[in-house]
């Protein structure tokens, strides 16, 4: 496959959209079938998750955790990596902010705090992957089973971290304590609040900022520098990568250390913003969504955004229709969720070669009246 064939617009907007359009049409025989009809399931998914400003701040709160743990996967897989661990390296991460929250809420100002926290989510994310990423580069371990196997390690980790160690005393929840507010992420409202504006409250918080400010990180970082070079690079042909004089080894260890830190960024959003305090089970599979989220988005972080919303939307609008729905239950929303998976990521290349051969067409007809033109 040529992907210069077809203009970047069309591979990364145009074709996932159709492939979105067919699995909400294979979602509509799944709605007929359980006597729904699926214009009206359409519209209350729609209107649940875009319709009024608490719902919008519950879709984009989701996509912020879907672009983090997709920009992970996109920046490994440029390398022709494919970390699978970001639920792993996401749970660490949020170890860390949980650690820095509880250790300093009490004399620090929030300003100050939120720079430590992000560096201790992406440090901790980072050292997470570097182990899988080091087996890989120098004991030919595959980075599959590595980074699968360190997703259980870390949740054992923290179930005993959090049962024996960091829990309440007296609590039988494993639970820390609530974080001081000097600690917590100003949410949405209360940030468009201070320029004169209202917004309904909402789990939306900064985090969805600093996750677009990511995305356009490593943009740079994969398109405007020798780094995102050498890596996609090693993506296309590590074999001529490493003949034009790139360290493999060293940069699997690079590429994956940035890719632990992204995943690790997302517990900002799950520990100190919406939680404000550290718990089991806050990654709630977020870090195996964003792989879907990196196929769909075409390992593009504009695509990557586009597809966080996408599951964000299936995520909230999904929960208000099986509540308005009683024929829908939540397994459900997860088929029509399976089925975007299936169409746009597993299917994804289904329409590039007869989209390629159109655009092949159209530029042989395309020049050949230019050729009848200037013969004229």
């Amino acid at each position: 496959m040529n992907d210069s064939k077809i203009p970047a617009w069309v591979n990364i907007i145009v074709l996932p959209l159709i492939n979105i359009l067919f699995a909400f049409a294979f979602s509509a025989i799944i709605f007929i079938a359980v006597d729904v009809n699926p214009i009206e399931a359409a519209q209350t998914m729609i209107s649940g998750a875009l319709g009024y400003q608490e719902g919008i701040g519950y879709t984009f709160y989701y996509a912020t955790n879907f672009i983090f743990t997709g920009l992970a996967v996109a920046v490994a897989f440029s390398a022709g990596l494919f970390n699978i661990g970001g639920e792993g390296q996401a749970y660490i991460g949020g170890l860390g902010v949980g650690l820095v929250c509880l250790g300093l809420d009490h004399t620090l100002p929030f300003w100050a705090i939120l720079p430590i926290t992000m560096f201790a989510s992406m440090a901790f994310g980072a050292l997470w992957a570097f182990i899988p990423a080091y087996l890989q580069a120098y004991r030919g371990s595959h980075i599959v089973i590595t980074t699968i196997m360190f997703n259980f390690i870390a949740s054992s980790l923290m179930v005993y971290l959090m049962v024996n160690v960091l829990n309440q005393e007296g609590q039988m929840a494993p639970v820390s304590r609530v974080f001081e507010s000097s600690a917590v992420l100003p949410g949405f409202h209360e940030i468009v609040g201070w320029f004169g504006f209202s917004f309904s409250e909402s789990p939306m918080n900064l985090s969805f900022l600093i996750a677009l400010v990511c995305c356009v990180l490593v943009w740079l970082l994969l398109w405007r520098t020798r780094w995102g070079y050498a890596i996609r690079a090693m993506g296309a042909s590590p074999s001529a990568a490493e003949y034009g004089g790139i360290n493999r080894k060293r940069l699997i260890i690079i590429v994956m250390l940035i890719s632990g830190a992204l995943s690790g960024l997302l517990s900002l959003n799950e520990v100190q913003g919406y939680g404000q305090q550290l718990k089991l089970g806050f990654v709630a599979g977020y870090g195996f969504t964003g792989i879907a989220v990196c196929l769909i988005g075409r390992n593009h972080p504009f695509g990557i955004i586009l597809a966080s919303v996408l599951f964000g939307i299936l995520y909230q609008g999904g929960a208000e229709l099986s509540f308005d729905f009683p024929n829908i239950d939540r397994e459900m929303i997860q088929v029509v969720q399976a089925l975007v998976v299936l169409f746009s990521g597993a299917l994804s290349l289904m329409l590039v070669r007869p989209t390629e051969r159109l655009f092949v067409y159209l530029d042989a007809k395309k020049q050949s009246k230019n050729q009848l033109a200037a013969e004229a």
